[in-house]
């Protein structure tokens, strides 16, 4: 089965969902459905870790929580996530932390979804780990709002359209559902999320990184696609299909390299080379995959696997 990637969300778009779409079977997956259609399953969070609570009489269970700049993840753990909750333990907060988890949602009987996260893995990180997390959330934030936004002016949204358009098919399913989950998405309040999130990398407005944040919800005129624009199309494909070969030779490579500590970049570099990448081939594959949530920096030039 494959694995499923780890989204980076901020709470302020996690906690705002309200669908979730059940695996059938024991095997399938289950997702929670965000407003800008995200489709969680497993996401990849850094901030601080504010304090950490034992909720039953043993210890055994534990509740967490996790500040990001536009709110706050909880985070349950349980025997069943040894390893995750010794971790949470051992750390002394308030400190920043990297976690991955799982989606976890509560149904009460007023029938509203509350989520929250299952930690697979927690470790503790530095200040930029967090810096670099919160404009990587920031950017990936953007591209949502720009894929709902262009969905809301379709005549019927679909995901072939999406697709079309180059957004992925986890994000153009999800984009779908949410449309129908949340039929007015108020896209002004997560455009206001991201620019109050960059004040926490530069609080200045003056150095703070502009991500045309306009771009993604001014109109645009309805474009029709040319006859010739066939063949590029067609170039692309193999272009995605190169790359997906190159980002799997990363990938291994750093399985490989990696043991507890993570996996040196040199060390990678100088793998993937004798794998027959180029340079620039191999950091747009990291770049991706760390964009993907398969891998983090734990610390500035180390890399490991999520």
């Amino acid at each position: 089965m494959r694995r499923e990637l780890a989204w980076r969300v901020f709470s302020g778009e996690y906690n705002d969902a309200t669908l979730e779409i059940k695996g059938s079977g024991e095997k399938t997956p289950s997702y929670v459905i965000t407003p800008l259609g995200s489709k969680v399953n497993r996401l990849f969070v850094v901030g601080v870790l504010t304090d950490v609570e034992n909720v039953s009489e043993g210890g055994e269970f534990v509740r967490a929580h996790i500040s990001d700049p536009t709110g706050v993840f909880t985070l349950y753990s349980g025997q069943f996530q040894q390893n995750a909750t010794d971790q949470l333990l051992n750390i002394d907060a308030p400190a920043f932390v990297a976690v991955v988890g799982k989606v976890r949602t509560y149904t009460p009987d007023d029938g509203e979804l509350y989520v929250s996260v299952r930690p697979e893995t927690v470790r503790e990180v530095t200040a930029d780990a967090r810096a670099r997390w919160i404009l990587e959330t920031c950017m990936q934030t953007k591209q949502r709002i720009g894929a709902v936004t262009e969905a809301m002016r379709m005549n019927e949204p679909n995901v072939s359209e999406l697709r079309n358009l180059g957004y992925s098919r986890e994000l153009s399913e999800g984009i779908i559902a949410a449309l129908k989950e949340y039929p007015a998405v108020d896209v002004s309040k997560y455009v206001t999320l991201v620019r109050e999130s960059l004040q926490y990398i530069t609080p200045s407005k003056e150095t703070a990184p502009d991500l045309h944040l306009e771009d993604v919800i001014e109109k645009k005129e309805a474009k029709t696609k040319k006859p010739a624009e066939k063949k590029e199309k067609a170039s692309k494909e193999l272009q995605s299909d190169d790359s997906e070969e190159t980002e799997n030779t990363v990938l291994d490579a750093i399985k490989k390299l990696e043991g507890d500590d993570g996996a040196a970049w040199d060390l990678i570099m100088e793998n993937c080379k004798k794998a027959g990448l180029d340079e620039d081939s191999i950091e747009e594959a990291l770049t991706s995959l760390m964009d993907k949530g398969f891998i983090f920096e734990p610390v500035l030039g180390t890399i490991k696997t999520t």
